[in-house]
């Protein structure tokens, strides 16, 4: 019983690579110069970029007094965060100031109308003027 060693995943990727590239250059003879000096051109800048390390970028945090501020912080950090909120409650405060003052300005129109009108207020509490108005607007 043998026991065969895995090649590790880059070795493994360099093989698949080479065999692509043997293949991607069998059919090359048969394209015009142009297009294979693109190729060419084009898989050195490929083989290029794969060398080349992957550089990693870290963020600062700098720590005041236990909490983690992100980029430097400070006070000009929480007072943009805190804007936001206060003018979302302002504007929801505008909006229920203007709602009950339209409410308001209904209903005076209603009352007006109604003791203005013709009948007196009483009239509109009677049973008999609730009929009244269904059957006249069904004889229209």
């Amino acid at each position: 019983m043998s026991t065969k060693v895995p090649t590790s995943s880059f070795a493994a990727e360099d093989q698949f690579g080479q065999r692509v590239a043997a293949r991607l250059s069998a059919g090359n003879q048969e394209l015009p110069h142009d297009i294979g000096e693109r190729l060419r051109v084009a898989r050195a800048q490929a083989v290029a970029m794969r060398k080349q390390a992957p550089q990693l970028r870290t963020a600062s945090a700098v720590m005041q007094s236990g909490n983690v501020a992100a980029m430097g912080g400070g006070w000009w950090t929480r007072i943009g965060s805190v804007v936001p909120l206060i003018a979302l409650v302002a504007g929801l405060i505008t909006i229920s100031v203007m709602q009950d003052e339209d409410r308001a300005s209904e209903l005076a129109e209603v009352d007006s109308a109604l003791l203005t009108g013709d009948l007196p207020p009483a009239a509109y509490t009677d049973p008999g003027f609730a009929q009244f108005l269904k059957s006249d607007g069904a004889s229209d």
